[in-house]
């Protein structure tokens, strides 16, 4: 994986790459949110489809009650069970009409046990119903959080007209996810791994498992992720500047080819941003954000490394 290259490297992106403290942290906390509506949804689909599999049992045992139910309510209104009854009772003496009686009891408490169950079987079917609506009504609790979380990314990000496109129309590959928790949440992950990218710093295993996905997926071009700052994912260990150019960050905006590698890779990232716990990625002048899309990034300092032409940069959780 060629991620330190042989020649040097210019416009290097500095303490802020043209952003700041505060959209740093803005953007954080409303991906953060996001991310924890995101997961929650997710768990309310699967117990909504767990809740609807149930209602369909049930539905289906009432309407199977519902015959034998009314088959009982037809015998009685034609009085077969009482004739029957009155026949076990009159034609049979001593123990024979003793049994007999025990046998119109029997039968009798059947019946009688078969509307009690379809009482049961309608109150479950209830009971099943409320947690359903319950959960729809949770959906939308987390739906709303999610649209507040990326309201909080759009007015942090500055947002101005629609959001446009990173340009990048081809295939991407699919990168294999990143661990996650039992409930789909992410493990929380230090800055404990020595960076491949040769700063001397450290990366967290979930960018490293990203590192590594991108190198699969053919980005092999110069990199550099860990880095001194007062702010931001790279002092963390939780960002990584992909350079357009296979050598270095040079000190002007990629075209041709580079330009072509830098939409390949920020698509890639976007398309796979939910498997590898990709935070949000920026290139070319454009941030994208999860639920939002890509939009202009205002926060740029005009220079190729400020505005992110010249590398695509990519933050983890």
């Amino acid at each position: 994986m060629l991620l330190i290259g042989p020649g040097a490297a210019y416009a290097v992106p500095g303490d802020d790459e043209g952003g700041t403290a505060a959209l740093a942290k803005q953007l954080e906390e409303a991906a953060v949110a996001y991310s924890n509506a995101t997961v929650a949804l997710k768990k309310s689909q699967s117990r909504q489809t767990e809740i609807e599999k149930k209602m369909k049992t049930a539905a289906a045992d009432y309407a199977a009650k519902r015959v034998e139910v009314g088959e009982v309510a037809a015998a009685r209104y034609k009085g077969s069970q009482i004739g029957l009854v009155s026949r076990l009772l009159d034609t049979q003496p001593g123990t024979d009409m003793l049994q007999g009686a025990a046998v119109a009891e029997f039968l009798i408490a059947r019946d009688d046990n078969k509307l009690r169950e379809l009482n049961v079987i309608r109150d479950r079917g209830a009971q099943i119903r409320d947690e359903l609506n319950a959960e729809i009504h949770n959906q939308e609790k987390i739906l709303a959080d999610m649209t507040k979380a990326k309201a909080k990314a759009e007015k942090a990000l500055g947002r101005a007209g629609g959001m446009v496109s990173a340009g990048f129309k081809g295939k991407v590959k699919i990168a294999q996810p990143t661990p996650r928790n039992a409930d789909g949440s992410l493990p929380g992950n230090s800055c404990n791994l020595p960076d491949p990218t040769g700063t001397g710093g450290c990366i967290t295993a979930r960018m490293d498992h990203t590192l590594l996905e991108a190198q699969l997926a053919g980005y092999k071009h110069y990199t550099r992720c860990w880095r001194e700052s007062s702010f931001g994912e790279h002092p963390l260990g939780r960002a990584c500047d992909f350079s357009a150019n296979a050598y270095g960050f040079q000190n002007v905006r990629a075209q041709g080819a580079d330009r072509s590698y830098g939409n390949s890779l920020a698509a890639w990232a976007v398309k796979n941003a939910d498997a590898l716990g990709i935070m949000y990625v920026i290139w070319y002048k454009q941030v994208w954000f999860p639920g939002l899309g890509w939009g202009p990034y205002t926060d740029g300092d005009g220079s190729p490394a400020g505005d992110h032409y010249n590398h695509v940069h990519i933050s983890m959780y």
